[in-house]
């Protein structure tokens, strides 16, 4: 079972630097490229930047909880999130069937 994870494409896990602006302030986000790949891909369906969507993320964050512990690891979650998302059966679809 471990070779399947083990085995995967080091570049998945590799971390990639991305430099943007949170509520006006420079900082700078350390993620594993996939989920910069997923995040690049829920900016997109949301017809945004990557850096827009994070920057509204965080200030919605900051509205609902203040300020996250781990920034990155609610980054991480919301690529899960989106995943579980996208993999649940469509109630809507299946009703009107």
């Amino acid at each position: 079972m471990c070779r399947m994870f083990a085995g995967q494409d080091p570049e998945r896990y590799e971390l990639e630097t991305r430099s943007m602006r949170l509520n006006g302030q420079s900082t700078s986000i350390r993620l594993e490229k996939s989920f910069w790949r997923i995040l690049d891909e829920i900016a997109a369906n949301e017809d945004v930047t990557t850096p827009a969507f994070v920057s509204k993320l965080h200030g919605e964050v900051l509205e609902l909880h203040g300020e996250p512990k781990n920034f990155t690891s609610l980054l991480r979650c919301t690529c899960l999130v989106w995943q579980d998302a996208q993999n649940a059966p469509q109630t809507d679809q299946i009703a009107a069937e």
